[in-house]
């Protein structure tokens, strides 16, 4: 007898498994933005909530490949141990494929699918504002230069990748956010940071 299919909550525990709270909290934030960003698309819920918690476990260290990228890992780890356990049509699953593979900010192909490109452009704005700030700051709180090069870089990768009007706005807000907390970052760091 074929196994059950794995449900929400299992999904979760997996996720948790290979990329720690960390990983759901990013998964959560990026749910919440695609509420806000895609009202106006329609969309399959269930799929995006499958790629949200998944579309990273390809740069957790469990399912991590040296020279891959991290969504082409992700997506190969989705098709080969999650899709046989998931109770999804050809169609679904093609789908959830997709916006794991092109969920990174830095892949100029585009989707084809408002899935795909909610789950993009969600990612895109967890890399903006406070919450990118942070994000950046955690790999490497000793090493400012190199944040500040990280945040500058993606910020101006991103700037004009981003196409839902609801992702602009969010994105405006964040940016300003940024550009207060770096004026005031190089403010007290006196031009030593």
């Amino acid at each position: 007898m074929p196994d059950a299919p794995l449900t929400s909550t299992q999904i979760v525990a997996m996720t948790r498994d290979v990329g720690g709270e960390w990983a759901v909290a990013h998964a959560q934030r990026l749910l919440a933005l695609i509420d806000l960003i895609g009202a106006e698309l329609p969309h399959d819920r269930r799929i995006l909530e499958i790629a949200a918690y998944v579309h990273d476990w390809g740069a957790f260290p469990a399912h991590f490949v040296d020279g891959v990228d991290h969504a082409e890992r992700s997506r190969e780890v989705v098709a080969e141990q999650l899709l046989p356990r998931l109770d999804l049509t050809a169609q679904e699953a093609a789908t959830l494929l997709e916006a794991v593979a092109l969920h990174d900010y830095r892949d100029s192909r585009t989707p084809s699918t408002a899935e795909a490109l909610l789950l993009r452009e969600a990612d895109m704005l967890d890399f903006l504002g406070a919450i990118g700030i942070a994000r950046d700051f955690a790999r490497g709180p000793k090493e400012l230069p190199a944040s500040l090069r990280v945040i500058h870089e993606r910020h101006g990768t991103i700037r004009g990748r981003l196409t839902l009007p609801e992702s602009r706005t969010i994105a405006e807000r964040r940016y300003a956010h940024t550009a207060d907390f770096l004026s005031a970052l190089d403010e007290d760091g006196m031009g030593h940071l």
